[in-house]
């Protein structure tokens, strides 16, 4: 179970990272995202850190489990948000991706409390 964990932690911590650092440089891709979901542009750098945190505690959580667990759960939350932020909208387009990323920080949190 300890393995899963840590293959979970890792992929979902780095795309979380990698996600930061996009809404950091404003890549378009992402801008375009954000702003179709109603995002304000002030959000961009408060967001991405939420996100850098995020993808830090799963990978420091891989020692210190309880920090793992937090920022699973924190992220599961990020997500749900952003999934609501589409339907909000009515961007039935761009609820497939955050849908996914909550689905995996969820699989990530299960395996964070279970090999704990």
């Amino acid at each position: 179970m300890f393995v899963a964990y840590v293959v979970a932690a890792v992929v979902f911590g780095l795309a979380n990272v990698n996600s930061a650092v996009a809404k950091f440089r404003r890549v378009e891709r992402v801008t375009t995202v954000l702003t179709t979901s109603g995002v304000p542009e002030s959000w961009f750098v408060p967001l991405g850190l939420l996100n850098l945190a995020g993808g830090i505690g799963l990978l420091i959580g891989i020692a210190w489990r309880p920090l793992g667990i937090a920022a699973a759960a924190g992220l599961v939350l990020y997500f749900a948000g952003a999934v609501l932020a589409h339907v909000r909208v009515k961007d039935t387009k761009g609820i497939p991706l955050p849908a996914a990323l909550m689905a995996v920080g969820m699989l990530t949190l299960a395996l964070a409390i279970a090999s704990a």
